[in-house]
């Protein structure tokens, strides 16, 4: 082998720690959780050990190369084209068998072939040993033990993809099971003898705790109940953790405006580009800024905490049959709790549903979460009218929110099984779920990947949207015709429609004109409702409950308000992404339509019902 760069190429089953390796290997930051689907392209990167270089190709997480899905085609294409120099098969130390199975898979295709037996630190607390020399000897490909996590083990892996590059090429083989030569299932019994030869098992009360944890988070009459409590007490500490920070840093950015202005104004610019920029865009970068970072920067590392503790697996198999019974995928599950946090980030996450039809529905459908943009404005007004005061306040706000939570869930299966009926009709797929075992986060860098990969990417993208919709609605608040706002106008026009669903206009128009940012809508509609030329501070919740019932608000208004909050249009960024994950402008334009139309009818029904009740 040659001393240029060598092409190495990561392949597994799902959650076996391929895109922890390759993190480890090669410095990148490739999102990792525990959780099967992650890797769902190719991701590179590259490394040196050595006089060797190495660019390694991450395959997405396959349990055969008999393909029936789109990660198993692209696994398999890119082993059989020959595209790189060896395949590394990583396998679970804890499930031996499976892994093997796919490593025999690989060698029958040819070239070289690597065993990398990872999670052998998970191994030793289950009281399993694995013997890689023994090992090594029954494959006959060179093979390493090592804990991807710890780093541990890294030298002994190079080492024997060393000896693999230095040996010729091998030709397609196929193994045979002494005494199964006319099984149907040879790989599997091979699998199973060198397990047997190799990996010791001692008595372990790990598993069976396992199993005992296992059997309530997914029981059947505790595994609902357990979810719901988990989202409240995520909801409460995020409530309580992210006011103080938010109220702070908004006094700090709204501080900062004079300086901004008095600078532009320093460099010669016009006043009326001044005002537009320092009371038009900075002030609702200002907003989206102080009422989306605190919470998310407390919500995301709270999220990977229960992803790297390994309980959303669990979740996900506690809605599977109710993804089910409404013809989408049980993955799914996954993606609309990743909508929690940011609709964009759960479009982007559906990519781990295998079938073309599921993911569409996913797609269109996770909208129905309400993401860290639309957290505010639901908190603001569940304290305002319905929350308890004193210090039960944000326990009722936090239970609150859970139950709106669930009436999402319900809004995204009644829409998915819509779907699945009609415009999507389709063969439901099968659904594979391997439930991982629970691992301890490392703190430290949960709280770092939280951060960056997920806080401050999403910030960033709803950031980049606020600034010019700033611009938008401090010309429609301040350009007049025959002495009445843009704003207001445009208020009068859709205050029929309001009242129609229980609104009013300025609630309407709060909607649309955040449309680039979600966060930004209740300050709009106390903008209007006081004649305001721009953003301001808001008041204290008791102060604007008085400002909004001198309005005309009422319980009705507040339900129907919550309700269109939950179930309206996908903000402008999250629509872009489902632009570019289904390639197509009609499924974009449904999943505009179907949230939006859901939002409409429902503030109606609950509109007529509350006023024949005399709400």
């Amino acid at each position: 082998m040659s001393e240029e760069t060598a092409v190495l190429a990561l392949c597994g089953n799902p959650n076996v720690g391929k895109s922890t390796l390759f993190n480890a290997l090669t410095g990148l930051r490739q999102h990792t959780g525990n959780w099967p689907g992650k890797t769902v392209g190719l991701a590179e990167g590259e490394c040196r050990h050595g006089e060797r270089s190495y660019r390694i190709v991450d395959l997405p997480g396959t349990y055969s190369l008999f393909a029936h899905s789109k990660e198993e085609e692209i696994a398999r294409d890119f082993i059989e084209a020959k595209n790189a120099d060896a395949a590394i098969v990583i396998c679970d130390a804890t499930c031996l068998e499976r892994g093997l199975n796919l490593a025999m898979q690989v060698m029958s295709r040819g070239g070289r072939t690597v065993i990398c037996v990872n999670l052998m630190d998970e191994a030793e607390k289950r009281g399993i040993s694995v013997d890689i020399a023994e090992l090594e000897r029954l494959m006959g490909v060179p093979a390493a033990g090592i804990s991807a996590r710890g780093e541990t083990g890294l030298d002994g892996l190079f080492e024997a993809i060393e000896r693999a590059l230095d040996t010729p090429e091998a030709d397609k083989c196929d193994n045979i099971c002494t005494g199964c030569a006319d099984c149907p299932h040879k790989a599997f019994c091979i699998a199973e003898n060198i397990v047997r030869a190799c990996v010791e098992k001692r008595r372990s009360t790990g598993d069976e705790k396992q199993l005992k944890i296992d059997k309530v988070l997914t029981g059947k009459y505790t595994a609902i109940p357990i979810m719901l409590i988990l989202l409240a007490i995520v909801f409460y500490i995020t409530l309580e953790g992210a006011n103080y920070p938010s109220q702070w840093l908004s006094a700090l950015l709204f501080r900062l405006e004079e300086p901004i202005h008095s600078a532009l104004c320093a460099i010669g610019l016009p006043e009326v580009i001044t005002a537009a920029v320092s009371k038009g865009a900075y002030r609702v970068l200002a907003w989206v800024v102080s009422v989306m970072l605190p919470p998310m920067a407390i919500f995301f590392p709270l999220f990977t905490f229960l992803e790297e503790l390994g309980y959303l697996p669990r979740a996900a198999f506690n809605m599977d049959n109710a993804f089910k019974k409404s013809g989408a995928c049980g993955k799914q599950a996954l993606t609309m709790l990743m909508g929690l946090g940011c609709n964009a980030a759960a479009a982007v996450g559906c990519r781990i549903i295998d079938s073309p039809r599921e993911r569409i529905i996913a797609l269109v459908t996770n909208c129905f979460m309400p993401c860290n943009g639309r957290f505010p404005a639901l908190i603001a007004v569940l304290s305002m009218f319905f929350a308890f005061s004193g210090a039960l306040g944000g326990i009722g706000a936090a239970l609150l929110l859970t139950g709106l939570i669930v009436l999402g869930v319900l809004a995204t299966l009644l829409s998915s099984r819509l779907l699945s009926i009609t415009i999507l009709k389709g063969q439901r797929s099968s659904f594979t779920l391997e439930l991982p075992p629970f691992r301890a986060p490392r703190i430290g860098r949960l709280i770092v990947r939280s951060v960056l990969d997920r806080t401050l990417f999403v910030l960033g993208r709803a950031a980049a949207v606020a600034a010019p919709a700033g611009l938008i609605i401090y010309i429609l608040a301040n350009v007049s015709i025959n002495g009445a706002t843009l704003l207001s106008i445009c208020t009068e026009l859709l205050e029929p429609v309001g009242r129609v669903i229980g609104l009013d206009g300025t609630i309407l128009i709060s909607f649309v004109l955040g449309f680039p940012a979600n966060e930004i809508v209740l300050p709009i509609a106390i903008m209007a409702y006081t004649a305001s030329g721009s953003l301001e501070s808001l008041p204290a919740l008791n102060d604007m409950r008085e400002l909004l019932v001198m309005h005309g608000w009422s319980i009705k208004t507040a339900v129907c308000f919550l309700i269109f909050c939950l179930m309206h249009w996908p903000c402008s960024t999250t629509l872009m992404t489902i632009k570019k994950e289904t390639g197509s402008i009609k499924w974009t334009l449904l999943a505009f339509a179907l949230p939006t139309v859901l939002g409409f009818v429902m503030c109606l029904a609950a509109n007529m019902i509350m006023t024949a009740v005399g709400l």
